[in-house]
């Protein structure tokens, strides 16, 4: 059975997509785009690293926009990216009979709670798999002994999280996204250990 997998190249979307291709499933690892920047291409080295199919999801522009609106608003991220969160997978729920995506239990966002999973569920007739069931130590645990990693300073060239063409949006519009995303490390699969 074919599963999309929301992908951002870190090690948790390539941990789920590991477990479900070694589960039997086709795994598509799937990498959203709104337009603002090729914000895509660190996750397509990741997938293409771990020998998986990579498909950028091309999105609606206004889907970012109102995101930043709503965290300009907020001068706090997480809201805005939840709304992003929502609509990829309503989206992607359209085209894949199964949903996955690296959320973990310790996450904040961004996050879907049970009743929106099971409305999304039931809406669109899919399963929505993630790694709810693990936090950030059993998922460093795992992912330590099947991928080889970096850890840098998050930037727009080596992160394909929402939060690039968030960044830059922002930056179009007010300029302030240093003030309101905190500097902060990320960790990108390079490869198989």
């Amino acid at each position: 059975m074919k599963v999309g997998v929301l992908y951002s190249g870190g090690k948790d979307s390539s941990l789920i997509a590991v477990i479900l291709k070694r589960l039997g499933f086709d795994v598509e690892l799937c990498t959203v785009n709104f337009g603002v920047y090729d914000s895509y291409i660190p996750a397509k080295n990741s997938a293409k690293s771990l020998g998986f199919n990579h498909k950028v999801l091309k999105m609606d522009f206004e889907i970012l926009n109102n995101a930043t609106d709503i965290i300009i608003e907020d001068d706090f991220p997480n809201n805005g990216i939840d709304f992003i969160h929502k609509k990829v997978i309503d989206n992607i729920a359209n085209d894949y009979p199964i949903v996955a995506d690296g959320t973990r239990r310790d996450d904040k966002t961004p996050k879907l709670n049970k009743n929106q999973i099971r409305s999304l569920e039931d809406r669109k007739n899919i399963q929505y798999i993630n790694l709810d069931s693990f936090g950030y130590k059993s998922i460093k645990t795992m992912v330590s002994s099947i991928f080889e990693l970096t850890h840098e300073k998050s930037n727009k060239d080596n992160n394909s999280d929402y939060e690039v063409e968030i960044r830059m949006l922002i930056d179009e519009k007010d300029g302030k996204s240093e003030d309101i995303f905190p500097e902060h490390y990320q960790t990108r699969v390079i490869g198989y250990k």
